[in-house]
């Protein structure tokens, strides 16, 4: 309880300065760039990123994906990607410079980039954490069903909120509940949980093999045959909504 009322009091808090930021704010750019992150390892992240810009690109949305998670699986993923699927453009952002080349100039993203998706580090805080918020305009936060990863995630909530001070950004923050087996208990404290952050909890991913296949061919479910993936596409919705809402 203590912990959910400190969240609270930062929702309350960030919200007032959000007020101020939103009534100044300009028009959302063409560009949506959307980071998805938890300092908690093992939640998905790199599922939810891969799937996500893969959907943009069977869209035929020009996008581009960062990573920045040294384990590099999301550029991993991105080579395992064929000529038949839409291109993305990928970034190995976690990589340290041996060249005279810039930083700046080979983080750089291709003109016509609609969509830019990131991929994060497990243990991300602090000032890493600010740096790679301030460049984007939603968050999206993968949380697993279980005990542990519930109380990792109100902690990350917090520092998301004090911290990064994502709402004064006016930076959109939602929660996707991930791998999920819904008739349990633990994931209807999951749910209790998410309701009392007055933050979005925008869809759930249910537990199945359906990512597994995708990942293995460098595509996401969207790309897999329609009446492989009918459960997950109806998933899929909401969380698409919320993201292209107009913000």
């Amino acid at each position: 309880m203590e912990r959910i009322r400190g969240i609270q009091q930062a929702n309350h808090d960030e919200l007032n300065d959000a007020r101020e930021v939103a009534s100044k704010a300009a028009p959302a750019e063409t560009v949506r760039r959307v980071l998805v992150v938890n300092a908690k390892g093992g939640c998905g992240k790199t599922t939810l990123t891969t799937n996500l810009a893969s959907y943009y690109a069977s869209e035929d949305k020009q996008v581009a994906l960062f990573d920045h998670d040294p384990q590099g699986s999301s550029t991993q993923w991105l080579s395992l990607r064929d000529e038949s699927h839409t291109p993305i453009h990928g970034v190995a952002a976690y990589r340290k410079q041996k060249s005279v080349m810039t930083r700046s100039f080979l983080m750089r993203t291709p003109t016509d980039t609609e969509r830019v998706v990131i991929d994060t580090p497990a243990g991300i805080h602090g000032q890493q954490l600010i740096d790679v918020v301030r460049e984007t305009d939603t968050v999206l936060i993968p949380v697993l069903p279980s005990p542990i990863d519930i109380h990792a995630a109100a902690h990350f909530i917090r520092d998301l909120l004090l911290v990064a001070k994502v709402r004064s950004r006016a930076i959109r923050l939602g929660v996707v509940a991930n791998r999920v087996k819904k008739n349990t208990l633990v994931y209807r404290s999951l749910e209790r949980f998410l309701d009392s952050l007055e933050i979005p909890f925008v869809t759930m991913l249910r537990d199945t093999q359906n990512y597994v296949h995708a990942a293995e061919q460098g595509i996401g479910i969207h790309e897999l045959k329609r009446n492989q993936v009918v459960k997950d596409r109806i998933q899929w919705k909401p969380l698409i909504k919320w993201l292209e809402e107009n913000h």
